[in-house]
């Protein structure tokens, strides 16, 4: 069963990681063979190579002035469920991207053993 700190730290980590760019950050939190599962109906990342390509391409060289609220999260025996809303500036779309996100996070020895988001986007408005 994981503790709650365990669990704030993961997500801090992760929010520091994304809202920095940080790949190195982002590996630290996952199991060397951690599964990352960022749209649930593909293929997912599996273990630190693919995970940090995959976090070079969509986060570093796709994103920019990321922000990130932690809205809730909840702990059910080694699981994590944490929900967060977050922008984006695409490079890709040239446009500021809204996500709201749900992930859930299976935590083993202080680090994701796997982690699976279910999130929608929208492009905001540039009209003031």
């Amino acid at each position: 069963m994981i503790d709650e700190n365990t669990v704030k730290k993961i997500i801090k980590t992760y929010e520091e990681a994304w809202v920095g760019q940080d790949i190195d950050k982002i590996l630290s939190i996952f199991h060397e063979g951690g599964i990352y599962h960022e749209r649930v109906l593909k293929a997912p990342f599996k273990g630190h190579k693919e995970i940090g390509e995959y976090w070079k391409t969509k986060v570093v060289n796709e994103q920019s002035a990321i922000k990130f609220k932690l809205l809730n999260y909840y702990i059910c025996g080694n699981t994590a469920i944490a929900e967060w809303d977050a922008s984006f500036y695409s490079n890709i779309e040239k446009a500021r991207i809204h996500v709201r996100e749900v992930a859930i996070l299976e935590i083993e020895d202080h680090k994701i053993k796997s982690l699976r988001e279910y999130w929608h986007s929208e492009k905001l408005s540039t009209k003031a």
